[in-house]
């Protein structure tokens, strides 16, 4: 019996999304117990990078995002990549799937890239983060609290910098999606 039995996770993510970033911790959650959902704009297929232009593998995408209800998932994943957040964050459906999360108090777990759809949320002021360095200074302008760790929890809110920071994000965001709720998280 694994930390998530009967926990639905949300994957958020666009074509470009860093390949570990996605597969690592989607394969942790589904170790134990998750019920997994990739969650994008478009049916069909979305395609991995690793780095920032090759491009790999494709994974099947469970629900778009207007198919999906925030209500029925108990965390929200989204993983890092260059473009993939990019396109996020100019989707003004994926940008309130987000906020949703943060409204009802509930977990949520972004990696290197991944907290600038966080950002365009507007959920990060006063909150404790990292990130990959290169949007270290967007954080901070939108009010966080930026830190140069491998992996920051505040109050259900997961981050880490970068693919070699997953075994400590991994650990974290099964911990902070077993706990549930955190009433701090609400925005």
């Amino acid at each position: 019996m694994g930390q998530l039995n009967n926990r639905n996770i949300a994957v958020l993510s666009e074509s470009g999304f860093e390949e570990t970033e996605l597969t690592s911790p989607v394969e942790r959650l589904k170790q134990e117990g998750a019920t997994v959902h990739i969650i994008s704009s478009k049916s069909g297929k979305i395609q991995a990078m690793k780095g920032d232009h090759e491009w790999t593998i494709e994974v099947n995408v469970d629900k778009t995002i207007a198919e999906a209800n925030p209500e029925n998932y108990d965390g929200l994943l989204i993983p890092g990549g260059v473009l993939n957040p990019d396109a996020l964050r100019k989707n003004d459906q994926a940008v309130a799937f987000v906020k949703a999360f943060f409204s009802a108090g509930k977990p949520v777990a972004a990696i290197c890239h991944g907290p600038q759809v966080l950002i365009t949320a507007e959920v990060v002021k006063g909150r404790k983060m990292t990130s990959t360095k290169t949007i270290k200074i967007d954080l901070v302008n939108a009010g966080a609290h930026w830190e140069d760790e491998e992996v920051i929890v505040d109050e259900g809110l997961v981050t880490s910098r970068s693919p070699e920071d997953l075994p400590a994000f991994n650990d974290k965001m099964v911990e902070e999606f077993a706990e549930g709720v955190h009433e701090e998280q609400h925005s």
